[in-house]
C-alpha cells in the first residue's frame, strides 16, 4: 500500500520493505545507464590503445569517439524504464524524449561545434607571433559524434538494458 507521508513523498507501508526496493543499488534502470556509460568509456579508451599504441586516459571521462557513451547511457535509460515502468508510461516517454535531444544533440550541435573548434584552431595557429591571440590555448575539437557513432552507442544501451532486464527477471524468478 502507498500512502503519502509527511513531507509529499510516497512511502511504502513496511519499513523493511521501503528500504530493500528503494535501494539505489536496486534501482535498474539507474545500474543499466551507470553499466552502459562505463562499458562505452572502456570501449574508447582500449580502442585508442588499439589503434594508436597508447593509453590514454582521458578517455575513460572524455566526450566524443565510438561509441557515443552519450548515447549509450540514455538509451539504456529509457530502455530500463521502459521495461520496468512499461513502454506506454509517462517516464518511458519522457525518458524517450530526453534520450532523443541528447543524441540529437550529440550529431548535430555538438559535432558542428566541434568542427568549427577545428577551424577555429587552424586560424589560430596561422596568426603571426605577436598577435595577442597566439598564445591562447586550443579549443576542444573532439566534442560530438558522427551518427554512427551514436547509432553504435544506442545499441550498446540497449543491449545492457535488455540483459539486465533478463538478469533482473531471472533472479526474480
Amino acid at each position: 500500500m502507498v500512502r503519502m507521508g509527511n513531507a509529499g513523498v510516497s512511502s511504502n507501508s513496511s519499513p523493511s520493505s521501503s528500504l530493500n526496493s528503494s535501494s539505489i543499488f536496486h534501482n535498474y534502470p539507474l545500474i543499466s545507464a551507470l553499466v552502459a556509460f562505463a562499458l562505452a568509456q572502456s570501449i574508447k579508451f582500449f580502442t585508442t590503445w588499439y589503434k594508436e599504441k597508447r593509453w590514454d586516459p582521458k578517455q575513460l571521462i572524455g566526450s566524443g569517439g565510438m561509441p557515443s557513451s552519450h548515447s549509450a547511457t540514455v538509451t539504456a535509460l529509457a530502455i530500463a524504464v521502459g521495461f520496468q515502468d512499461g513502454f506506454g508510461s509517462s517516464l518511458f516517454a519522457a525518458s524517450m524524449i530526453f534520450a532523443s535531444i541528447v543524441m540529437y544533440d550529440a550529431f548535430g550541435v555538438r559535432l558542428h561545434a566541434g568542427k568549427q573548434a577545428e577551424v577555429l584552431n587552424q586560424i589560430m595557429y596561422e596568426l603571426p607571433a605577436e598577435h595577442p591571440l597566439a598564445e591562447t590555448r586550443p579549443l576542444r575539437e573532439l566534442l560530438g559524434h558522427t551518427p554512427t557513432q551514436v547509432v553504435a552507442g544506442a545499441m550498446l544501451g540497449f543491449f545492457i538494458a535488455s540483459t539486465a532486464g533478463l538478469l533482473k527477471q531471472a533472479s526474480a524468478d
